[in-house]
């Protein structure tokens, strides 16, 4: 039975139905045993984190090692851009004890919040700051997050300064927290990875584009584009754009390219209003698949269908390809979202939801 639960556990916080160690102890401990369990009869945190990483290396196989390496990449950026806050790695990607939707967590040492989400302004990074109050031998206390969204999700933990050496214990082992600081962290790279240019590996990295960010320069400016109410009475175009993308995710909840032509589609506006289908194909070509660019080159032509409008020969052509009937459902989104007071998810969730999926779907 003690298996079981492990077992059910392990499949609760590797799918993220659960967070928590303790919640999806007992939410398996009561599927199991149909019933109320003693906290003391429960697994450790240990057997349930070992189970985890079986799951991991059975469903993610050698990609997990990959994705490793550039997970320790990414937080080594983060660790040197912090580098003035005393920063300290914690977790899974300092332990190797990753899975599907693990993120990089760091200790950052500042009396200013703002002192450290200057730096990613500065760097342009899209973030959001996280309060949460956490109650604990019946003392209350306030905790500051700082959550990243990047090619893999960061989240900063503020503390004091002078907290910088304190020790902090592991749920699982009940001993002192592993954390390295940045030449340790480096050490150890250099050890798990022998031969390897860090400074090399890192300029890479920063050189390589992040399309999500690309996505999200191109989206904000949508909200100062005000379109004709006769067409759109919502409002501006992005609101328009991010009800489009809504609905989409309602019709093909598992389909990446389809919700990016949906998000999209309309990003050309603010570059050239006039003419704004090949004006955003030029500023997203690189970043997109050719099905999404193709529905979003063709998306004008559908509500000509839509209408009855369009000539015999352009619609023929437009059904000779695979993705036409996608074409129509996703004219049937733009269509529908023109609805006043709608409300829609912002732009920061909208494209972490699509990376999340991009990642689950590799």
């Amino acid at each position: 039975m003690r298996r079981q639960i492990v077992f059910e556990a392990a499949r609760l916080m590797y799918s993220r139905q659960e967070t928590e160690y303790y919640r999806a102890k007992m939410k398996a401990a009561r599927k199991v045993c149909q019933g109320w369990v003693k906290p003391a009869d429960l697994p450790s945190n240990r057997e349930i984190r070992d189970e985890i990483q079986r799951f991991a290396c059975t469903f993610e196989g050698e990609s997990r090692t990959e994705n490793l390496l550039a997970m320790r990449l990414q937080a080594l950026r983060y660790l040197r851009l912090f580098k003035a806050f005393h920063p300290k790695i914690i977790g899974s990607t300092l332990t190797g004890h990753i899975r599907q939707g693990s993120d990089i967590d760091i200790h950052v040492f500042s009396h200013s919040c703002e002192a450290v989400t200057t730096q990613l302004d500065e760097e342009g990074t899209p973030y959001h700051v996280e309060h949460k109050t956490v109650k604990k031998h019946g003392e209350e206390r306030v905790f500051t997050h700082i959550h990243v969204q990047d090619t893999y999700p960061v989240e900063l933990t503020l503390y004091p300064t002078e907290k910088s050496s304190y020790g902090f214990k592991c749920s699982i082992t009940g001993k002192r927290i592993e954390r390295a600081t940045l030449p340790e962290f480096e050490q150890l790279l250099e050890q798990d990875y022998p031969g390897i240019d860090l400074d090399q590996r890192l300029a890479e990295v920063e050189e390589s584009v992040d399309r999500f960010q690309i996505y999200r320069m191109l989206l904000l400016p949508l909200a100062a584009v005000k379109q004709s109410k006769k067409y759109h009475p919502e409002g501006d175009a992005l609101y328009h754009s991010l009800q489009v993308y809504d609905l989409a995710c309602d019709e093909l909840p598992y389909d990446e390219e389809f919700q990016l032509a949906a998000l999209l589609h309309d990003v050309g506006k603010a570059i050239d209003s006039k003419n704004h289908v090949e004006a955003g194909l030029q500023a997203l070509e690189g970043f997109i698949t050719d099905r999404t660019a193709w529905l979003i080159e063709h998306h004008m032509e559908a509500h000509l269908i839509r209408s009855g409008t369009i000539g015999a020969r352009a619609r023929r052509r437009l059904m000779a390809n695979e993705n036409y009937e996608d074409l129509l459902l996703l004219e049937e989104c733009d269509h529908s979202g023109r609805e006043p007071g709608v409300q829609v998810p912002d732009v920061d969730d909208a494209l972490e939801s699509i990376r999340e999926l991009s990642r689950l779907c590799s």
